[in-house]
């Protein structure tokens, strides 16, 4: 490791004894004053000339900074005047931010010129900037696509960009000849409708298991849907039709369908008009059964519509922005309006912004809209926006009628607009609690354990095995005191065959600091799943690497049984935090954060490794089973798996709907058929006794975990 970054390490772990602060590189009164050492010069703006600064030290200029100065003052001067979008990129060609304009060389030419823009994010953009590129559109419309496209497309840095839509849910009615209602993450354009994002994951379940229960729509999968023989138990129970297996109305389905559709989308008064018309048809009719069983969906309903806020009784659908600011920390909510009732809220949170409030909302809300999102009657915004008409033009479109964009200044829509503000602040006010709190709770671990450092980003490890076999290690990483995901690491144990756990930490943890070094990425805290033995091993790795000092490092051992196992009331230890160079173990308080930290931790990483050792032998067995037959190689075998989804949908399938599958002709089905039967007795025994375990069974294993062999390598080495 260079001494550079060690010293870098040192200077970081003791404030204290840090060197004073120094500021990196010179300091500029213009955007476009680079250092001398830099490719690029200021460029001119039309008559205007660089800077003094800059022209004082052209005699210093190489003559690639000339030239490159030359390119750009030649670009602008032949840059359009009309609208468009433009895209500022770094030396490496990467895009650093992509902006719309109404006049593309104005615009442009403000970044370059002196004095030309003062935001302080954007003098920091334009010391990377080294070229730039337009793009000419028929209106500003067109702009405004093009540029949310392109923002997607290249995700530059110093552009707002919404979370994305995975980590809220949405619901999907599937585009198929019998349709089913879903909740799903993930928006793609397979001809499915959407609904949602939904900001309360807990508020659309409870509406979906409503729509379950009031409407007969079907709920499996279309996998089980075509080797469908019989009625399920839904039909059995009047919660599902049976259009699998039984000649249906598709007039009947399709009115439950709608009458489900408009529940999702909030419109639940009309729904319950509907409903009552019914109802009292039937009953005038004398069908008092059937009208007993749409009295039964209406109360459902109601009960469903008490719990949403009333706002307003005019029934429009109506989407509310509000921002709250302090610094560079922006908070911005959606209030959700539907029918005049708040169904549900969507928040985000930017920092270390210096964009104008109208600039946040006007990426924010081309972004909100770009999906498969319902768009309302109005949309109320805190501030007008410049393109205010281009956007409702663009949104009434998307609609299929009229879509307003206002400012209100009194009335009903005002005091909407004040309740989305007030619900920014409070979100505001207690995410920055929960990081208060999350601080409190790494500075009380770093008291407790004497570590040199806040642990910001801590590192747990664990090892699991089944006897000897499937060893495997995992390496969760939590960032203040939230796990990030997206750094979880599993390892597969190369350097021996066999149970040693105290070599396969030292493997993993070798492994793992390879690839720190050569990323220039370390963590601040190692905790250590185990006793003292696996903290000997850890600092042994961090001695290797130079990393001793750098590093803190400790153990957390499980708790045991003290007392007699044939006893009724079990004791067990407290969980015991193993230090380097102490002997006896620190005991945390229970109550502590710091303790509970460690815990969620360990926990996490046990979690992980059990997961993966699990879903290794899933994979063996499997291919085990489906392997010995001849004829059936990896390509085959995950063809299968993805058309029938699991290996009991397999066993269950008849020879002609077996060769159905892609590649299998009606010889190697009645081989694999014959193979199953015989293998039938065995694969039920398996089944039976990885139920009594408590293990997922082998017959349960979805075409999603059985993954081509290149996934096996996804394990960070």
């Amino acid at each position: 490791m260079p001494n550079e970054a060690d010293s870098q390490k040192r200077d970081n772990a003791s404030p204290s004894s840090a060197a004073p602060t120094k500021s990196i590189g010179p300091q500029y009164s213009s955007l476009v004053e680079y250092p001398k050492e830099s490719t690029v010069e200021a460029v001119g703006q039309g008559d205007a000339t660089a800077p003094s600064e800059a022209r004082d030290s052209d005699s210093d200029a190489t003559p690639a900074a000339k030239d490159q100065t030359d390119s750009i003052t030649r670009k602008l001067e032949i840059t359009s005047v009309e609208a468009g979008v433009y895209l500022l990129r770094d030396r490496a060609g990467k895009v650093l931010y992509v902006g719309k304009a109404k006049s593309l060389r104005s615009r442009v030419r403000a970044y370059f010129r002196d004095g030309g823009d003062g935001r302080f994010q954007v003098r920091f953009l334009m010391r990377k900037v080294r070229d730039f590129d337009t793009i000419v559109t028929a209106s500003e419309k067109e702009a405004l696509i093009l540029e949310n496209n392109l923002i997607k497309q290249y995700r530059p840095k110093y552009n707002i960009r919404l979370k994305d839509d995975k980590s809220y849910l949405s619901a999907k009615i599937t585009n198929h000849a019998w349709p089913r209602i879903t909740v799903t993450r993930k928006i793609v354009k397979d001809g499915g409708r959407y609904f949602g994002p939904f900001g309360s994951a807990d508020g659309l379940r409870e509406t979906i298991d409503v729509i379950r229960k009031v409407f007969p729509l079907r709920t499996c999968t279309d996998t089980v849907f075509r080797n469908r023989s019989r009625p399920c138990l839904e039909y059995q129970i009047k919660r599902c039709l049976g259009p699998c297996c039984l000649p249906v109305d598709r007039d009947e389905y399709g009115t439950h369908l709608q009458a489900a559709q408009l529940l999702l989308e909030g419109k639940n008064l009309e729904l319950l008009r509907a409903l009552r018309d019914q109802m009292k048809d039937h009953a005038s009719r004398l069908e008092f059964e059937e009208a007993a069983r749409i009295r039964d969906q209406v109360r459902a309903i109601e009960k469903t519509v008490e719990r949403q806020t009333v706002l307003h009784h005019w029934g429009i659908d109506q989407d509310v922005f509000g921002i709250y600011r302090e610094g560079g920390y922006i908070e911005a909510i959606v209030l959700i309006v539907r029918s005049g009732k708040l169904t549900s809220t969507q928040g985000w949170s930017f920092q270390d912004l210096e964009f104008s409030i109208d600039e946040v909302l006007s990426d924010l809300t081309v972004q909100y809209y770009s999906g498969a999102r319902i768009v309302p009657d109005e949309v109320i915004l805190p501030v007008e926006l410049e393109d205010a008409d281009v956007r409702a033009e663009l949104l009434s479109e998307r609609r299929g009628k009229k879509c307003e964009v206002l400012v209100p200044q009194r009335g009903e829509k005002l005091r909407l607009l004040e309740m989305a503000m007030e619900n920014a602040r409070q979100s505001f006010a207690s995410r920055r609690d929960n990081e208060k709190t999350r601080e409190q709770m790494l500075e009380e671990l770093r008291t407790k354990l004497h570590l040199r450092n806040s642990p910001k980003r801590i590192e747990c490890y664990d090892i699991s095995n089944l006897q000897g076999s499937m060893v495997v290690g995992s390496q969760v990483t939590f960032d203040e005191g939230e796990p990030q995901k997206n750094l979880y690491r599993r390892y597969r144990i190369r350097s021996f065959e066999g149970q040693d756990d105290f070599a396969s930490m030292y493997e993993v943890l070798k492994r793992r600091l390879t690839r720190a070094v050569r990323e220039n990425l370390f963590p601040d805290l190692w905790v250590i799943d185990g006793g003292k033995g696996q903290l000997n091993v850890a600092l042994q790795v961090l001695t290797e690497f130079n990393l001793r000092e750098h590093i803190d490092c400790v153990s957390l051992a499980k708790q045991h049984v003290l007392n007699d196992g044939r006893e009724i009331e079990v004791t067990k230890s407290e969980e015991r935090v193993f230090l380097p160079n102490r002997k006896d173990p620190i005991i945390l308080a229970k109550n502590s954060t710091a303790l509970f930290l460690l815990v969620r931790i360990r926990d996490e990483a046990h979690r992980f490794a059990i997961t993966y050792n699990r879903e290794l032998r899933r994979r063996a067995r499997l291919r085990s089973v489906l392997d010995d037959i001849e004829g059936i190689g990896p390509t085959r075998r995950r063809a299968m798996l993805r058309h029938f989804g699991s290996l009991r949908r397999i066993r269950a399938a008849t020879v002609e709907e077996i060769a159905a599958v892609k590649g299998v002709n009606l010889q190697l089905a009645g081989e694999i058929k014959r193979h199953l039967d015989q293998m039938a007795a065995l694969l039920d025994d398996v089944e039976q006794a990885e139920q009594q375990t408590g293990e997922p069974s082998i017959e349960e294993v979805s075409s999603e975990s059985e993954s081509p062999a290149t996934r096996d390598e996804n394990i960070q080495s």
